[in-house]
């Protein structure tokens, strides 16, 4: 008889497959937006909700963009949380579709995933929705959405309910010279949970787009609910019921306006009386007729001074957050003109100048208008189409070249202004890159497991004390490396309570951890020598934990007192179920939380994945991040002693040599012993 060494000795037998074709699913329709949010909107947050409204107004921008549009209304009724967004453009046509009969071309675009308009450029020629899925999700995310268009003399209606239609397409006559479509809609809250619209976000949103084009008209209406409170804007101008957006200037006028908003982060004028802002907009064109760039930028002429605004770039009237190829070739083109104009006239300080120091000194706006635009994800956030990147570098280039010969005097100030920047900042480098030659000298001796933190202000340093490599794995990704330190330690540590001297200064993991604090020996113990104000001992949230979070408090204090005393050492509180459906994930810290949870945040019937952690190596960093080490997140147990001698006692009694003390005390408090098991 042979064994199979490839096996284990008493493998348990298979379980009969029940994997078939029958457990093949198919989502049709708009089911796998509903069933994969995330994948199509970025999540089911805040942000995400707000991304189905932009969706919309990008849809009408589109019309205006194109020429065939200049007016939208958006209404926002804050009580029914639904929001209503019209334009006067051509409307979506709702003749029957060549390749669907049954159906108009309206149901289409609202049923089906990838259709519209948009995928030719002979009928948008730079638009902003590419997929053909903004209209069609929306409609899949809503509780509700009703469409009503205007268009060769016909009113066409319908309503649709979480992506099915509920009504069929009503068709009426109409004014023939009326046209246009308005869509409203209600964000569904078996999607989004609580999360609703919010007035200040759609404010700022409908006219931040009438900026992006000149000719367009926006008129905003707010129904603010009587019983929700209104949201503050800047100061305590509450959000207008109505208001009208139209700005001949485009980009210019947005940075103007943004500026005077902030009175406070306007520089003074100078002794002579400059203005210390130097605003240059302008635009050009790009490779085909259809395609534009529209920039503004506001130098400031002061280094001293900050403009607490924030640059922005846009293309087809997509905010791009995370910037793109627009951006790169927006900062290399200005750059290029500055040194170019620097080196005629002969600044030798100009040639130090790199495209940190343009940001530094100035506030900038761009928008791109181009064809066939590549966007990284669905939510478009960064452009990454890679010929935009020469074009715009060239074209704003030439003309910030010009601009500058025409301004001569500013355009001095700026240089001068520019190359103090300059060499501030490599004056800086010098001094970090010595400071950092201290640094590591200094780190040299520190405990090879330790992952430090790159801040050495003690102030705002955490050290976060885990059990063994496996979850300083996961806390070391977790980390934020500015300010959070890990020590990984290699099991249960020496209980110092019982220890003699001779085995304290033996123990290898003490030593480290004593290291790590900033103190070799305990006798070199000085307040001002501690490296963390922070020092959370992150242990697993079980017994085992709680023992290996025990010994290290005896340790502190023990060997540490005054650290202890300083109110420095935290207890972290890891939680120990997770809670999930598709909408919301909770944690919860223990048995009495998790049953809170599941009767106050989800519904009776509601399908719910519970998950029990094992230990803080077995999550994901994001999670472990989420959870225990974000200060915004997480929860801490500071440790304070109240009663020295008591808790010398106590310590003595729980983990000294006397096993009759500790039997004692087992005795006495087996009934509470829960509460200590931190």
């Amino acid at each position: 008889m042979s064994l199979d060494s490839s096996l284990p000795f008493n493998a348990p037998a298979r379980k009969k497959s029940t994997y078939t074709a029958e457990d093949i699913e198919v989502l049709e329709g708009l089911d796998p937006v509903r069933k994969r949010p995330g994948m199509y909107i970025g999540g089911t947050d805040r942000t995400a909700l707000h991304h189905l409204a932009c969706e919309i107004l990008d849809n009408a921008m589109d019309e205006v963009v194109a020429g065939f549009a200049q007016k939208i209304d958006v209404l926002f009724d804050e009580a029914s949380g639904a929001l209503t967004i019209s334009d006067n453009g051509r409307g979506i046509p709702f003749d029957p579709h060549p390749k669907f009969p049954n159906l108009s071309a309206l149901e289409v675009i609202l049923g089906t995933l990838h259709s519209g308009g948009k995928f030719k450029t002979d009928v948008y020629q730079t638009s902003g929705g590419l997929h053909g899925v903004g209209l069609s999700v929306v409609n899949a995310l809503s509780d509700r959405l009703d469409i009503a268009v205007f268009r060769d003399g016909l009113h066409a209606t319908q309503a649709y309910e979480r992506g099915k239609s509920k009504t069929a397409l009503a068709v009426a006559e109409a004014p023939a010279r009326k046209h246009g479509t308005s869509i409203t809609f209600h964000p569904d809250p078996e999607i989004f949970g609580e999360e609703r619209l919010e007035a200040r976000r759609l404010f700022d949103m409908a006219r931040a787009k009438a900026y992006l084009v000149k000719n367009v008209e926006i008129s905003w209406t707010y129904k603010a609910s009587p019983t929700l409170p209104h949201a503050e804007v800047e100061g305590d101008a509450l959000i207008p019921p109505h208001a009208l957006f139209s700005y001949p200037d485009g980009l210019l006028s947005f940075l103007t306006e943004s500026l005077q908003k902030n009175p406070e982060s306007l520089p003074e004028h100078s002794e002579e009386g400059a203005a210390e802002l130097l605003f240059f907009a302008d635009e050009a064109p790009l490779s085909l007729p259809s395609e534009r760039l529209e920039w503004a930028v506001a130098w400031l002429l002061d280094p001293d001074q900050d403009v607490p605004l924030n640059s922005a770039s846009f293309c087809n009237t997509i905010p791009t957050p995370l910037g793109g190829t627009h951006e790169a070739g927006f900062r290399a083109g200005l750059l290029r003109a500055i040194k170019s104009y620097g080196a005629r006239l002969n600044q030798k300080k100009i040639e130090n100048v790199t495209s940190e120091d343009v940001e530094r000194c100035s506030v900038r706006l761009l928008s791109c208008f181009i064809q066939q635009p590549q966007f990284q994800g669905q939510t478009k956030e960064k452009l990454t189409s890679a010929p935009v990147q020469r074009l715009v570098e060239n074209a704003v280039k030439d003309h910030t070249e010009h601009w500058l010969a025409a301004q001569s005097q500013a355009a001095a100030r700026l240089l001068e202004t520019l190359g103090e920047v300059a060499e501030q900042r490599l004056r800086n480098r010098q001094k970090n890159k010595d400071s950092s030659r201290l640094k590591l000298l200094s780190r040299l001796r520190l405990p090879g497991k330790l992952a430090d933190s790159l801040s050495q202000n003690p102030a705002e340093c955490e050290l976060f004390l885990v059990e063994g490599d496996s979850a300083g794995g996961s806390a070391k990704q977790a980390r934020d490396r500015k300010t959070q330190a890990v020590l990984p330690l290699r099991g249960k540590i020496l209980n110092v309570t019982t220890a003699s001297l001779e085995k304290l200064k033996q123990n290898q993991e003490i030593s480290n951890l004593l290291i790590a604090l900033g103190y070799p020996t305990k006798k070199s113990y000085v307040r001002e020598q501690l490296r963390y104000h922070k020092i959370i001992i992150m242990t697993d949230a079980d017994v085992d934990g709680a023992h290996i979070a025990s010994l290290l408090l005896a340790f502190f204090f023990q060997e540490l007192y005054a650290v202890l005393e300083g109110g420095y050492v935290y207890l972290a509180k890891p939680p120990l179920y997770r809670l999930s459906t598709t909408s919301q994930t909770l944690y919860a810290q223990d048995d009495a939380e998790k049953e809170r949870l599941l009767l106050e945040k989800f519904k009776k019937n509601q399908k719910v994945e519970i998950s029990r952690f094992k230990g803080l190596g077995e999550m994901l960093a994001s999670q472990l991040r989420e959870t225990t080490m974000a200060p915004a997140t997480r929860q801490l147990l500071r440790v304070f002693v109240n009663d020295f001698e008591s808790c010398q006692d106590f310590l003595q009694r729980v983990m000294g040599k006397n096993p009759e003390s500790r039997f004692q005390l087992i005795q006495q408090k087996a009934g509470s012993f829960l509460a200590l098991d931190v």
